[in-house]
């Protein structure tokens, strides 16, 4: 058994979801999702290995923008290249601009819920990706849901925005490759090169190219 077989992922029941709403792409209706999420009785620790091949199940996922606006109103997203090790192996390669990974039952010890399991899953995620040399503000500003690709049929992300002082956001993981801070309106121009929740995301919030 592998090491991502062994490993415990937090996911909700496919169909909870769908109770609450459907939707395909970008929602920013947080309030109707969260806290129903974290708070419902069916919510599970489960092997990660065969949850990413069952879509009646959504691993919950937070995916975090790093987002700097210059002196000139300019506003810059932190972007990547998923090197050959780093995470999902369906994104490798792919260009993105989310930060953040799986909640697990790491994040478990001493929470008193899964509200905190989950900050606490998202801020590990973070550590382990990058260093923040920086202070920000961060708001929860919608969630992804994508049924159209295999990933996205496992997935569901919950954006989150974080606005920086300065761009002071580096890779810790080798396999963070090609990082650094571009005008959105680049990405826009490139964003058929990024992995799809990074397509949906920046659309939704930035606008088409």
């Amino acid at each position: 058994m592998t090491a991502v077989a062994e490993e415990q992922v937090l996911v909700v029941p496919t169909a909870r979801f769908r109770t609450l709403g459907h939707f395909q792409g970008f929602s920013s209706d947080v309030d109707r999702y969260l806290p129903a999420l974290l708070e419902g009785d069916d919510l599970s620790y489960r092997p990660r290995g065969a949850m990413e091949d069952d879509p009646s199940f959504k691993q919950l996922i937070p995916y975090v923008l790093f987002r700097y606006t210059d002196a000139d109103g300019t506003p810059l997203l932190f972007q990547y290249t998923r090197g050959g090790g780093q995470g999902e192996a369906r994104l490798r390669t792919k260009r993105s601009v989310g930060v953040g990974g799986h909640i697990s039952t790491v994040d478990a010890t001493g929470a008193d819920n899964h509200h905190d399991v989950y900050r606490e899953g998202m801020q590990r995620e973070l550590a382990e990706e990058v260093e923040i040399s920086t202070a920000y503000t961060e708001e929860l500003a919608g969630l992804i849901n994508d049924d159209e690709t295999p990933v996205g049929t496992v997935h569901l992300g919950m954006v989150h925005l974080c606005d920086v002082e300065t761009p002071d956001v580096r890779p810790r993981e080798e396999d963070i490759l090609d990082a650094g801070f571009r005008p959105v309106s680049e990405i826009l121009a490139e964003i058929d090169g990024f992995e799809t929740w990074s397509q949906i995301v920046v659309r939704a919030l930035f606008g088409a190219a």
